[in-house]
């Protein structure tokens, strides 16, 4: 997502543009390079995973805001302090935040198959039915999947971070079953006034052929 191949990619490049950042990317074989990311990681697994179960990644989010109000009391030896006594300082040397937000999130634009739902991170999300066909934009964020057909909203679902789920909205299964309706309400239709139109019209004579003519 940011520089798997050794080059940092378009998406994370033109994110730390826009806040007049660099990102640099940790040399291959070099643990050390990034030793204060493992410590803070080492430090979570053992003092805040432990003896605790997570609903979703908001759960995750929630429980770890609660328990940093407290981890950040603690004297940290490197800091030679609390960690919440730095933090008027950190801000202060922080770059202020563009006036543009950068952009943020998963885009892609698809077009919509028979079956009504987009694919994104190995799970399955319904769209209106009545975008089958056409070309849909679809934007994903940590917390949600918004799916727009020419800026109308035709689908919105809450992001499933597992793999293999199906996401329905019951409105799109309803819109789908009037649309088969109408569709073989529509065709019976056409057959019978088909079958109408190749029907001899009551008192109209046809001339019959003497047979000893063949």
């Amino acid at each position: 997502a940011i520089g798997g191949n050794g080059k940092v990619t378009v998406a994370a490049a033109s994110f730390a543009g826009t806040l007049a950042t660099r990102i640099v990317l940790a040399p291959p074989r070099d643990p050390e390079f990034k030793g204060m990311v493992e410590r803070n990681n080492r430090f979570f697994e053992t003092s805040f995973l432990p003896d605790r179960s997570f609903a979703s990644p908001t759960d995750f989010n929630g429980q770890l805001a609660d328990w940093l109000v407290r981890a950040n009391q603690r004297t940290v030896r490197s800091l030679g302090g609390r960690p919440v006594d730095a933090l008027e300082r950190d801000l202060g040397a922080m770059t202020a935040l563009p006036p543009v937000a950068p952009a943020t999130g998963l885009s892609s634009r698809v077009r919509l198959a028979r079956d009504y739902y987009i694919r994104l991170d190995r799970s399955d999300y319904s769209v209106d039915p009545r975008a089958i066909g056409r070309l849909v934009d679809v934007t994903a964020t940590p917390t949600s999947v918004t799916v727009a057909c020419e800026g109308a909203i035709v689908a919105e679902h809450e992001r499933s971070w597992a793999g293999g789920v199906t996401v329905t909205d019951p409105a799109h299964v309803q819109a789908a079953k009037q649309l088969r309706r109408d569709f073989w309400d529509q065709r019976r239709q056409a057959e019978a006034d088909a079958r109408h139109r190749h029907r001899p019209e009551p008192g109209l004579v046809v001339e019959q052929r003497c047979l000893g003519d063949y």
